[in-house]
């Protein structure tokens, strides 16, 4: 047979045998490719390398991807969860002192079975309540379904619209939206439009400003960003800039907002950023330098960037947006609030939602809105219609029960789904050990956290791994939480306004819900302004005085237990602390110190504003504001008693600053409010005095006074 002859490819290794030698060795041939590949590895030059695409634009934020995210930046070494378990199984473990090996063999039996039975006891226990909770809620709506709905009022401050009404039958196939939002809303599965939607959106469309005022849980976030998708559907392709900017209070609420927003608008070619405190600040400005059309912002990451992002500005923003509105101007934001609506264009829409209406925003209303158009759904002080509220009275020498009270009831009345409000951060997170020590599963929310562990706890409730969670008022803004069937106030909040926001979280979007408030003896002037103005009956529950005092015991039995977890908790506090120091030293000696970033205040003025809105003056205000050596801060209280203290003190204060506030004088106003003409008011004519009347002569303090005046004079011209 003929020698078929092949051709040699360049990177293909051969091994080619030299005539005459009788050696087994190979002699390798290596293509041109492979050299310079090992060249470049020697210079420290990977190959396969490739870019990887992030997609902030492509890719939906989630909760999961933003806590996947905040995972990768800072690792946790164990969970409070983990070290509260940690602690319960060295409470509940058998004690064995020289026993026989069968002896330990059939305590051990026994044990187990003793925990059988009384596993079983609490599964039928349970499954009794929730069947009772089911009936109980089938008649409550049964009842509630006679409820009326809200109506919207309209007041258009300008004159110039006088036709501007609310239409109830409005759908949103009416209401001019483009195929993208209309097909975006059926995949959200929104039905029908709620009251406030129907009133906004018209108004919104036409780019008037608006001072809206609704419920919570009656979708605002969709009757703002409507209207702003539907505009910016025609935005000019050629420039990126930013045109609209919508600032939140809370980072939590600024994930939710942006995931809305995203849902809304995933038919569209609309890119939105989302600025939060918290999440990794590189990304952040690398996608506010390529221009979004929305930037979802917190007012200090964003002033933050403002200041330190280069070409970011928002002298081209043409919407203005604020979410809580009466929360974004509070005590502590005014200063970052006033810097930001300073750097925005002065030719703008702007509007204004929120739940309560406080003076400040009037005020901003007045200065900023122009010609606005005022949405009023409900008043300051309407909670939701389908709201059950209750309060559970406390003696005054029973203060420290409200713990107890607390533990009792989420183990016994409400099993799942259930929010817990303390004043202080500290309150919430002894909260949390203790309820966990006594068995349930309970997680937190407050300031206090890292991002990561507030993504983590929000994620677990949502997901129904936890049944509890205890929170500050930073989850009474805003947040969406499905399925939030109770909510119980360890002490009564500021202001009548916080109570509705803290309700808010549970009976939204038509759903029932309950609200539990324990009420002091201090707090009963709150109380009674709530009964005011509730529209449904106002229930009061009694715990057991058995009950309470079982708890109480208990919680007295687990003070070693939360010391230890504590004490926990601070060493890892440590050691988390001097890898951190260790870290930054390490960037130091490379080189790569971190970049020091501006703000618009130093830190003395910061605190002097501070300082100045706590105590109302500025003589009260050390020059250094370091601790003095040698002097340690207030100890932390021991007792429930003490602990209860402490909450109700902070709701004092704020009422005292607020007292200083409602009486300082208002600053005097260039151009006063336009008074909204009201039509249709047949005005009364002042009646004609009768002939009997004016034949009598006039004896009042001031025509007499004006009657002596007249005299004098023609003395003196004498």
């Amino acid at each position: 047979m003929t020698d078929l002859i092949l051709t040699i490819e360049n990177e293909e290794d051969l091994t080619i045998e030299p005539e005459g030698s009788d050696s087994d060795e190979e002699i390798t041939i290596v293509s041109k490719k492979q050299r310079t590949q090992k060249k470049l590895e020697k210079k420290g030059f990977n190959p396969d390398f490739q870019f990887e695409d992030d997609g902030f634009y492509e890719t939906k934020w989630t909760l999961e991807s933003a806590l996947h995210n905040a995972l990768k930046q800072k690792k946790i070494h164990t969970t409070l969860d983990q070290k509260i378990d940690q602690v319960r199984r060295k409470q509940y473990k058998p004690i064995s002192h020289e026993k026989p090996e069968d002896v330990d063999d059939l305590s051990d039996q026994i044990e187990d079975e003793n925990e059988v039975e009384n596993v079983g006891k609490i599964k039928t226990d349970k499954i009794n309540l929730i069947n009772r909770k089911r009936k109980r809620n089938a008649n409550a709506e049964e009842d509630d379904s006679n409820l009326p709905v809200p109506l919207a009022e309209i007041q258009d401050s300008s004159g110039g619209d006088k036709n501007m009404s609310w239409d109830p039958t409005l759908g949103f196939q009416e209401m001019n939206l483009s195929r993208p939002l209309l097909k975006s809303i059926s995949e959200i599965n929104y039905v029908t439009p709620t009251p406030i939607q129907q009133a906004a959106i018209p108004v919104g469309l036409l780019g008037r400003d608006i001072s809206a005022c609704a419920a919570t849980g009656t979708g605002k976030t969709a009757a703002f960003m409507l209207p702003v998708l539907e505009r910016l559907l025609y935005r000019p392709q050629s420039s990126a800039f930013t045109r609209v900017l919508c600032l939140v209070p809370t980072r939590e609420l600024a994930v939710q907002v942006y995931s809305v927003t995203q849902q809304l608008a995933q038919h569209s070619s609309i890119r939105i950023c989302l600025a939060a405190g918290g999440l990794d600040i590189k990304t952040q400005e690398a996608a506010l330098r390529q221009g979004p059309d929305i930037v979802i912002a917190t007012p200090g990451r964003l002033i933050d960037h403002l200041h330190n992002t280069p070409s970011f500005d928002l002298h081209l923003v043409e919407i203005l947006i604020l979410d809580e509105a009466d929360r974004m101007l509070d005590e502590f934001f005014e200063d970052q609030m006033n810097e930001i609506i300073k750097l925005c264009s002065h030719q703008r829409q702007t509007m204004l939602f929120s739940a309560t209406m406080s003076e400040q925003v009037q005020e901003l209303a007045a200065v900023s809105l122009k010609n606005p158009v005022k949405i009023f759904v409900n008043s300051n002080t309407d909670v939701a219609p389908y709201l059950k509220q209750e309060f559970i009275r406390i003696r005054p020498n029973r203060e420290g029960d409200r713990e107890a009270i607390v533990a009792a009831l989420c183990s016994r009345s409400f099993i799942s789904n259930v929010l817990v409000f303390t004043q202080t951060k500290k309150q919430a997170h002894r909260m949390h050990i203790v309820l966990g020590l006594l068995g349930l599963k309970a997680g937190e929310l407050h300031g206090d956290l890292s991002q990561t562990q507030r993504l983590e706890g929000l994620r677990r409730f949502k997901n129904e791994d936890v049944d509890i969670l205890v929170c500050t008022d930073l989850a009474a803004r805003g947040l969406d939480i499905e399925n939030v069937k109770t909510v119980i106030n360890l002490t009564m909040p500021n202001t009548h306004q916080h109570y509705v926001h803290r309700v808010g979280r549970t009976a939204r979007a038509g759903k029932s819900g309950r609200s539990v408030s324990l009420v002091g003896e201090s707090e009963r002037k709150l109380l009674k302004e709530i009964v005011k103005f509730a529209k449904n009956q106002v229930k009061s529950r009694v715990v057991p005085a058995e009950v309470v005092n079982k708890f109480a015991d208990k919680l007295k039995l687990l003070e070693n237990e939360v010391g230890e977890v504590m004490q926990m908790e601070a060493q890892e506090k440590t050691l988390l602390a001097q890898e951190n120091q260790l870290k930054k030293a390490e960037k130091i000696v490379k080189g790569e110190a971190p970049e020091k970033r501006n703000w618009f205040q130093s830190k003395i003025e910061r605190e002097m504003s501070r300082a100045e809105r706590m105590l109302g003056s500025h003589s009260k205000v050390p020059k250094k504001f370091k601790k003095p050596s040698g002097k340690k801060g207030p100890s932390a209280p021991t007792t429930a008693d003490a602990r209860v203290e402490v909450e109700l003190r902070k709701t004092r204060e704020f009422q005292k600053r607020q007292l200083k506030r409602n009486r300082k004088e208002k600053r005097t106003r260039a151009c006063a409010e336009p008074i909204a003409k009201v039509q249709n008011v047949v005005k009364s004519r002042p009646k004609k005095k009768s002939s009997f009347d004016a034949e009598l002569t006039n004896t009042s303090k001031r025509k007499n006074a004006k009657h002596r005046n007249i005299k004098q004079r023609r003395k003196f011209k004498r």
